[in-house]
Parts: structure tokens; sequence; C-alpha cells
């Protein structure tokens, strides 16, 4: 039996107008489902490094305490390598070394590093600017026993004479300073510890001192950092920079008015990757330097300063186990509190910085 045509026209209506059946709630399921995945995978990445740290810390205090609690007595006469030394001795002056070459690192790359970074995110032309980008980025890849192998034979002889003009041109300057200044002379004779004296720029071949470990250093980090500050300063706006040239600066103007503020967080930001990097280091200066365990500023003579990574990497092939081996433990100990406690301060001196600097706007 046939339908009249508006009856047929009219069912035909009402099925076009019933809602095709959607899978948009499966979809919302998977991907609640995803979401939820990812999730746990990121808190359990989380939770992962929480316990890594806080394993590495159980081991290095569980290990190391006894060198912390035995007696000067029992250290000297139980560990070899002291040279009739306490702990705390031991430590300090190794402890010294490290911040002191660190510190040297530091202020004489990240000049350099800046000038690399503006120079190819801005003054460069485009190949040339990737070649040489490519190009501090291997260096960051060489190793640090390559870097040792090329301070000794290759930079300390080079450095030598610049060192031994520097040393004749400053130390007659420096003690007339110690002779004629009031106070100076009291300090630099009562006080080891003093910087301002002769000793500072007086030179002793050959430059296997903390100076020249401090050079080596620095040219390992001044790939990180330079890296670092180069894309920081890419991100600057574009519309910032046409603004300020404009309206008349020069280059430097610009540079100086939006670039370096705004990237002035990434900037303190890789100067502390790179100090991390040279606190840590051990082979290259275990290499240069000619160890001592002295606390001065005699940065320009040899045996006189160590770091905590190079006593650790000299003395554990050779430690008997038990305290010498504890010993050495502590000494891990304390550049991990080091390094924890120099990230931490970077990270509020970052925030501080940011906060100003536009970088998080």
């Amino acid at each position: 039996m046939k339908l009249p045509e508006k009856a047929k026209n009219a069912s035909e209506g009402a099925a076009a107008a019933t809602p095709a059946k959607t899978t948009r709630p499966q979809k919302k399921a998977v991907q609640g489902r995803g979401d939820a995945v990812f999730a746990g995978i990121a808190k359990g990445a989380g939770i992962i490094i929480i316990l890594l740290l806080g394993a590495v810390t159980f081991f290095l205090v569980s290990q190391s305490y006894p060198a912390f609690i035995a007696s000067d007595e029992t250290v000297q006469s139980e560990v070899g390598f002291t040279r009739g030394m306490s702990f705390w001795q031991f430590a300090g002056a190794a402890l010294f070394g490290t911040v002191l070459s660190a510190t040297i690192a530091l202020l004489v790359a990240t000049p350099f590093a800046i000038g690399i970074a503006l120079f190819i995110s801005h003054f460069a032309p485009r190949r040339f600017a990737g070649a040489l980008g490519y190009v501090v980025d291997l260096l960051a890849a060489i190793p640090s026993v390559v870097f040792g192998l090329w301070g000794m034979n290759t930079l300390e002889p080079v450095i030598r004479p610049i060192f031994a003009w520097i040393s004749d041109i400053l130390t007659p300057a420096m003690e007339w300073w110690v002779g004629n200044i009031p106070g100076m002379g009291y300090m630099a004779d009562n006080f080891d510890w003093w910087p301002l004296t002769p000793d500072l720029v007086h030179f002793v071949p050959p430059a296997r001192n903390i100076l020249m470990g401090g050079l080596v250093l620095a040219i390992m980090i001044l790939p990180i950092i330079t890296s670092l500050c180069r894309e920081v300063f890419l991100q600057t706006p574009k519309l910032l920079e046409e603004a300020a040239l404009g309206l008349g600066a020069t280059r430097w103007e610009m540079i100086r008015m939006t670039v370096l503020p705004i990237g002035r967080s990434g900037i303190v930001s890789a100067a502390m990757l790179g100090l991390g990097r040279a606190l840590g280091e051990t082979m290259a200066l275990l290499m240069v330097l000619s160890a001592g365990l002295q606390v001065n500023f005699s940065v320009m003579s040899p045996g006189q300063h160590s770091t905590i990574a190079s006593q650790i990497a000299l003395n554990w092939p050779e430690a008997q186990g038990g305290l010498e081996r504890q010993f050495l433990i502590g000494l891990g100990l304390l550049l991990f509190i080091l390094t924890f406690v120099v990230n931490f301060a970077a990270r509020r001196v970052m925030a501080r910085y940011s906060e100003f600097s536009g970088a998080n706007a």
C-alpha cells in the first residue's frame, strides 16, 4: 500500500531531522584516559627524581658520617693522604680551591659568552651566525680530559710568558701598595687569607696554578653559557627592538635597553649552570694543576690549591677502605651541599630578576 505523497515527505523530513549518532562521548573518554595516563607518567617522573635525590643524599650521609665524628688523631693516623690535617682542615682547603677555581672561570667566561652570544644573535650574517652557533655547540661536547691534555701541553707553554709579564708589572705595584697604604702591611703580615699582597700576582713557573686551572675551566664552560645566552637573546620581541631603532637608538643602545634587560634572568641562569659545571669538574683540573692544600690567594704559584673533585679522583683508587673511603665520601657530601646551595641561590636570583625583565609577562 502506497503512502500518500504528503505522508511520505513528512516521514523523510522526520528522518532527516533525527540527529545521527556521534562518537563524541567515546572520544572524550579516550582523551580523558590519555590525560590521566600522561598525568600519571609526569607525576611518576617527578617522584622518581625526588627518590633518586633522596637515595643519593642517604648514601652520602650514611657512608660518610664516621669521618665527621672521628677524632683528629684518628683521621691523621688512619687516612694517609691528609698530610697531617684533620678532616675539616683538609675539606676546607679543598673547598676553598673548588670555589676559587670556579669563580675565576665564571668571571672570565661570562663576559666573553655574552659578547659571543650577542654577536651571533644580532650582528653576524645569518649563514655565518648559524655556522658559528653550530661550532659553539660542538665545543660543549668535547670531553674534559681533552681540555686537560690541551691545557697541559699547549696552553701552559703559551700562557707562561704572559703570566711572567703580568707578574713583572704588577708585583712592584702591589709591593708599594702593601708598604705605603695604612693597614695593608698589617693585614698581609697577620692573615694568610688576605688577598691584596704581592703573592697575588707573583708568578712562579711552571704555570700549573689555580689561575691556569680557572682559564681552562672558563674555556670549558664558555660554550654552555654562550648557547643559553644566544637562545635567550633570540627570544627578545622584535617589536621592541624595531621600536627602539625607530626612535633613533643605535644598535648598542637598542641591545642595552631591550635585549639585556629582558634576557637578564636567562643570563643569570646560564652563568649558574656554567658555575655548576665548573664546581664539579675533575679530570681537567687534575691534569692541569700542581696540587696543594693551602688557603691563600697565590693564584699564580703552583702547589697551592686543589679541588674536592680532583682530590676524590686522585685518592680514591688507592684508598684502603674504611675511614679513608668514608673520608672521601664526606668530601663528596660537601660538594653535593655546595652545588645544592649554588643552585638554590641561582633560582632565587632568577626569580627576582624575572619579575622585572618582562620574560614572564
